[in-house]
């Protein structure tokens, strides 16, 4: 049976709940984020199972870092999972269209599909699902809010100072 644990780390967004299967990172939760399961399904809380990932975190969100090393568990249908492993391969700082990642799956017509498992990914952040904008460019949906996702690419794009 997996052992399920939890944690809340501070962050520039507020808190993120951080989930883990078996010691695994698989889940990164913002509050008022749209698809977010409820508090009983995150197990028992462990401060100290998430060391790595606040770590890591607090480096990206100081500038530091611009790509995560962490083990994860991503639970999802094989199209969802393609695409969240697609989402990882966005370099930093960089942004493309519901439609180019629909085309890097070989699945051009598939941009309504691509932006529903992008909607669905259960890391936030780590999986950069923020990186993907419309196809004007413009700031269609984020699961953690419009204002977040700005903040986020801001931060990426060294717009944001660090002090």
């Amino acid at each position: 049976m997996t052992r399920r644990t939890h944690s809340v780390a501070d962050s520039p967004l507020g808190p993120l709940t951080l989930v883990a299967d078996d010691g695994v990172l698989s889940g990164l939760y913002m509050t008022e984020q749209r698809h977010r399961p409820g508090e009983s399904s995150f197990g028992e809380r462990d401060p100290l199972a998430f060391e790595q990932v606040t770590e890591q975190l607090k480096a990206y969100f100081e500038g530091e870092l611009t790509r995560f090393d962490i083990p994860l568990v991503l639970t999802g249908t094989p199209f969802r999972q393609r695409v969240w492993a697609a989402l990882q391969e966005i370099p930093f700082g960089s942004v493309l269209s519901y439609g180019q990642l629909a085309d890097r799956l070989g699945q051009p017509g598939a941009s309504r599909a691509v932006g529903l498992a992008n909607g669905r990914n259960p890391v936030g952040i780590i999986v950069p699902c923020h990186r993907v904008v419309g196809s004007d460019g413009s700031l269609t949906g984020y699961g953690g809010g419009v204002g977040r996702k700005q903040y986020l690419l801001n931060l990426e794009r060294g717009l944001l100072s660090h002090t």
